[in-house]
């Protein structure tokens, strides 16, 4: 399967009489996107707004945050399953509008949502600080409930990135990416020589509200299965959870997966890449057993001689990632694990709630629990208040002058465990 990606650049988002791109600049008709995304009764009101890299503005809490991207050819629509129909999804050419993103913020739906800064020592931490963002405010009717509430703003996020991609579809992209995988017969035969090497992304799926979808089906009612690289750069998977905002993955991550891209900038220099796995985190130990063994099982048959694995979140999770490891090393295929840590804000805690002597190859995203400050900001969209119940803040986090006191775990983004941050470490 092969997908071109066309990149336009975008270096502005305005408010304008059209929707359109002009000169790295995305117009938007503020009136002509409310009618597309609205229509739904949990909904009492949508509003928009812009943040610009630099802007002393702060979003909170954060939902969602997705890119506008288009097919121009190929199967399918962005987003199947939801906004297009579920035809298979990765070949052909899409557009993206590079510099742009939705994000998605109103009132809190889950306490573990998260800030995006724009400024400040806070934009350090999150790549959503060098975004143009096209903010969407959602405020639900009362008395709804929180998985409608997710519902109803998720999907208000796909319209309103649906209908901004468009913008794309006739406009001569600056640059195009070719990113392709055979069918894995002709794939292993491809590069005999180099070491078969296959990704094993687990989606978040442990509880109530933390679902991820896989062409619109909750990844809980999954088993693990193989899926070609390119079709999770048209949306074939995104996310609607409230995990912890600094691991979560936002569907904008999952459209420009940087190990998927990593292992496709490898692909016929020292690796093959034969494609991913899709598996799911549970709860239940019985149905941790048996996605861990039916991956490390479909991880074999694929022929791998290599894998990379990543989770998304932390604690329960923990055993899933644990429990891959051990099955798929007992077949003799070798792992490189992805996390990121909770090891106390003084960093001396056991940083993962499960460990095992053959994850002897670890990638960590960062130290969830690092306390920060974050400065006032001019302005702020969404509810501020949020700063003392979200994952990582506590009751006074939100401080008088309009500073934040908490861990970094409040910033979206921040330790993603799949490398789509910005901490680094030293060697001393």
């Amino acid at each position: 399967m092969k997908l071109e990606l066309g990149y336009i650049y975008i270096k502005d988002v305005q408010f304008g009489d059209s929707t359109r791109v002009q000169n790295g600049v995305l117009y938007v008709n503020k009136e002509e996107l409310l009618k597309e995304v609205s229509g739904d009764e949990r909904i009492k009101s949508i509003d928009f707004d812009i943040a610009r890299p630099g802007d002393e503005t702060r979003i909170i809490p954060v939902k969602d945050v997705i890119e506008p991207r288009v097919k121009v050819s190929g199967k399918g629509g962005i987003f199947p399953g939801f906004i297009s129909k579920v035809d298979t999804v990765g070949s052909g050419r899409t557009h993206i509008l590079k510099g742009a993103a939705v994000v998605t913020t109103g009132s809190i739906v889950g306490f573990q949502e998260g800030i995006i800064d724009m400024s400040g020592e806070g934009a350090k931490y999150t790549p959503f600080s060098k975004t143009n963002n096209l903010v969407v405010i959602c405020e639900p009717v009362e008395g709804i409930g929180k998985h409608e509430h997710e519902e109803a703003i998720r999907m208000v996020g796909f319209k309103a990135a649906t209908y901004l991609g468009k913008a794309g579809a006739t406009i001569e992209a600056d640059e195009i990416k070719a990113f392709e995988t055979l069918p894995l017969l002709k794939q292993a035969a491809m590069y005999p020589e180099l070491p078969k090497v296959v990704y094993v992304y687990m989606l978040q799926t442990q509880g109530l509200l933390h679902d991820t979808y896989v062409y619109g089906v909750d990844a809980k009612k999954i088993i693990p299965t193989f899926i070609y690289p390119t079709e999770v750069f048209d949306g074939a998977i995104v996310s609607g959870n409230c995990v912890s905002a600094c691991d979560k993955n936002p569907s904008y991550v999952h459209m420009n997966h940087p190990v998927i891209e990593d292992l496709y900038e490898r692909h016929g220099k020292d690796i093959n890449f034969l494609g991913c796995v899709i598996t799911n985190e549970n709860v239940y130990l019985a149905d941790k057993e048996r996605s861990s063994n039916m991956t490390a099982k479909l991880v074999e048959f694929l022929g791998a001689d290599a894998v990379i694995i990543s989770e998304e979140g932390f604690g329960n999770p923990d055993a899933d990632l644990v429990m891959n490891c051990n099955k798929i090393t007992e077949k003799g295929i070798k792992t490189v694990l992805i996390t990121d840590e909770y090891a106390g804000q003084d960093g001396s805690s056991q940083s993962l709630a499960d460990s095992t002597p053959v994850g002897d190859a670890v990638v960590t995203g960062g130290n969830a629990n690092e306390v920060i400050t974050l400065p006032a900001m001019k302005k702020v969209i969404g509810h501020p208040e949020a700063a003392n119940i979200i994952a990582g803040g506590y009751v006074g986090s939100l401080r008088e002058d309009g500073s934040i006191n908490a861990e970094i775990q409040v910033i979206t983004g921040a330790t993603s465990e799949v490398g789509f941050n910005y901490l680094t470490a030293k060697g001393f």
